[in-house]
């Protein structure tokens, strides 16, 4: 199965929508194998913000994910990488589509509510970084027969 990372950013744990957003997951079928509320350090912001170190906005990218807690999660399913970004949106919330997570609950760019990796070897790099072995649990839901043929 495929396994992608996302984070509630900041902003969204602040605006209480860890379960609104936790819901849109297991409800699209999709399961949960690892998570945990991180209050990032700067290395580990660095680190997962480093393809943009050379951008005018990297500073404030990370002094804004290393402001508060986040809700570092990895879900698993097919195809999960690609649907995570359909559900989480557009980057910038004025351009999200209504119904997803951007669209619904964001206003500006730079507190957009939500991250997801954008492939496949970006969500194995970043669960990486984020997560242990040892943290991620593998399990079958009981709804597996329900969801895919």
């Amino acid at each position: 199965m495929e396994r992608t990372f996302i984070a509630i950013k900041p902003d969204g744990v602040q605006r209480g929508l860890m379960g609104e957003i936790i819901g849109r997951f297991e409800a699209k079928g999709f399961t949960l194998v690892g998570m945990k509320l991180i209050k990032p350090t700067r290395e580990l912001a660095e680190k997962h913000y480093g393809v943009h170190k050379d951008k005018p906005f990297f500073g404030g990218l990370v002094d804004f994910i290393t402001s508060g807690p986040l809700v570092a999660m990895v879900w698993e399913g097919e195809g999960v990488v690609a649907s995570a970004r359909k559900l989480i949106g557009a980057t910038n919330p004025l351009t999200a589509e209504p119904g997803t997570i951007r669209g619904d609950f964001g206003i500006s760019i730079g507190r957009n509510i939500i991250h997801g990796s954008d492939a496949v070897e970006t969500a194995q790099s970043e669960i990486a970084l984020w997560f242990s072995e040892e943290e991620l649990t593998s399990w079958e839901s009981k709804m597996k027969t329900s969801i895919y043929e």
